[in-house]
Parts: C-alpha cells; structure tokens; sequence
C-alpha cells in the first residue's frame, strides 16, 4: 500500500501558493526522489510511476510548477511564472519542497528527477545548490544558443507590445510545434509524446494543460536555458555527483538521442559518474511509454545501486 498525501507551501513569488504530492511506502523508506514535471503538465501526471517507486521504498515527491497544475492564483495565471525572475521562483520552489523534505526525513538519501522542462531546472539546480544524492535528466535536450538567444529577444519584443500575459501562438509553434512534425501520418498533434494511444489521449483531455504559455513563462524558460551556457556552468556542479540521461531515440526535444550524446560527453569531461541510456522506439515522455515498467526498473535499480555506494545509511524515521 501507498500512501498518496497533498500539501501546500508558499512560493518563492509570494502571490501564489505551490501544491505539492508526496508518495509515502507503508514499509520501510530507503531513500527519497523529488520529481521537477515538465513544460505545460503537472505532477499528478506521475501518480503510476510514484506508487511504483514508493512500493519499493523511494519515497517520491514533487510540486506543481508555478502556472501550472493547481500552483495558480486565479486561471489567468496558468502559464505565468510572477513577476521578478520566474526562472529563479521555479528553481526556489523546488529548493523549498528539499527542504521540507529534509527536514521531515532528515538524510535519507536523496534524489531528483527531472523530465523535459524540469531537466533544464535540475540541470541549473546542481550547479547552484549541492544537496543531492544523484540527478536523473529525463527527457532533456541540448537548444542551440543562438535559438535560445532570439526566443528572449523575441519574447521582450513582443511584451513591449502586448504584455508579458499575452500568450502568443508564433513562439508556441516555434517552441514545440515542430515536434510532430517526425511522426507522420499523425492522429493529433501530440503524438511525439508517447506511442501509447491512451497516453496521448488522456494528455489532450486533460483540462489542466490546454492552455499556452504566455510572454512571461517563455522568456524565463529560455533565461534558465541560457544559464546553461555560462562560463563555468559545469566547475560548480560536484565533480562526484552521480548523474543519469534518460531519454527516447524517438524523442524531438532530444533531437532524436543526438543532442543527448552531446550533453553526455559534456557532463562526463567534467564528472566522474555520468550513465546514459536511450530507449530505442521511446518517444518524449519515456515514463509513459509502452516499455515504461522497463524504465521503472532501471531507475528504481540505478537509485538503488547509488544508495548501496552511500557508506552509512541514516536511521530510518519512524513517524510513517
């Protein structure tokens, strides 16, 4: 049995609330992995992959980004990260929920995952804050700088006119409305996300992600991919810091495992516990695939594998 628990904490951008589902294990509790969703989708999404790793032990957990899923003030805020620097409330947030974590659970080990959206926000997250046991990159992708570059000029041009609440169609499209374009004869316009129909389906349905991001959610989306390039990015990041890239061969936002390689070769140039792994048919969202139990295992089996290299194991806490 899994105990499902929701809960609520202030965001970084004082206006909103963050909602936040932890899975808790009935049984003993070996280690903990906090989820960053992605782009558009919210952490409930994830209920079947949480109670899969909770009834291991790994306890999981994860937030509703600002914007998204019930993180939102009034529906106008759906696909706006606040005013100041969104990409910074994001990444807080995320800090915030450790941190509360932490302090419930003390050190069990600890991990995050991050899927699409989310691997750029873990991917910033490792260089600023050194308080993981592992990161898992889902899904991830490596945008040319130059592409990053004018979606920001872009977005302020665009703001200077509208607003930074206009949702804009054209950057929409020049974002993520080329991903279909592989997968042909298509049935709808999602289908680079899974080769699994109801998958698809349900994610078309559901009310909680039919909407656009507006100016503000983009311009700061590519603010935290730009961080990326930074001088020295890579030397803040721990040098022993295990790391995993997970991603489907199918997958556009990857550039079909390509653009994964790439990353890969750059984190392990810099680290000394770098894995990679493509799933050869899997499209964007590899933990809603057809294979996904298969992915289940490897990550409860690479998550075990690093709490096995731990040398003490903290007490377990007995308020569960």
């Amino acid at each position: 049995m899994v105990i499902r628990q929701e809960f609520y904490y202030d965001s970084a951008y004082k206006k909103t609330k963050i909602h936040a589902v932890k899975w808790i294990p009935e049984n003993e509790i070996i280690g903990l992995l906090q989820i960053a969703h992605g782009m558009l989708e919210h952490i409930d999404r994830y209920d079947n992959f949480a109670r899969f790793m909770a009834s291991h032990g790994i306890l999981v957990a994860g937030n509703d980004h600002l914007g998204h899923g019930s993180s939102i003030f009034t529906e106008e805020d759906r696909g706006f990260f606040g005013e100041g620097d969104g990409n910074k409330s994001l990444i807080e947030d995320m800090r915030k929920l450790r941190e509360i974590l932490k302090e419930e659970y003390k050190d069990l080990p600890y991990f995050i995952l991050g899927h699409s959206m989310g691997s750029f926000l873990v991917r910033q997250y490792i260089s600023i804050y050194d308080d993981l046991d592992g990161a898992l990159i889902v899904g991830t992708g490596y945008q040319p700088y130059a592409a990053v570059k004018s979606g920001l000029i872009l977005c302020r041009l665009l703001a200077a006119f509208k607003g930074w609440r206009f949702r804009s169609k054209f950057i929409n499209k020049l974002t993520i409305g080329g991903n279909n374009k592989h997968f042909k004869p298509a049935k709808t316009k999602s289908d680079w996300l899974s080769r699994d129909e109801e998958v698809v389906n349900a994610y078309i349905k559901d009310k909680k992600i039919d909407f656009i991001f507006t100016l503000n959610a983009f311009y700061y989306m590519f603010k935290g991919m730009l961080y990326l390039y930074d001088k020295g990015y890579m030397d803040k990041i721990r040098k022993n810091l295990p790391m995993i890239l997970l991603s489907g061969e199918q997958d556009p936002v990857g550039n079909f495992g390509k653009d994964v390689k790439r990353l890969y070769e750059n984190f392990n140039t810099k680290m000394t516990d770098v894995t990679i792994k493509l799933y050869k048919d899997d499209r964007h969202e590899i933990l809603n695939e057809l294979d996904k139990e298969n992915i289940y295992v490897d990550i409860l089996n690479w998550i075990k594998e690093k709490i096995a290299k731990i040398d003490i194991l903290p007490n377990n806490p007995t308020n569960f």
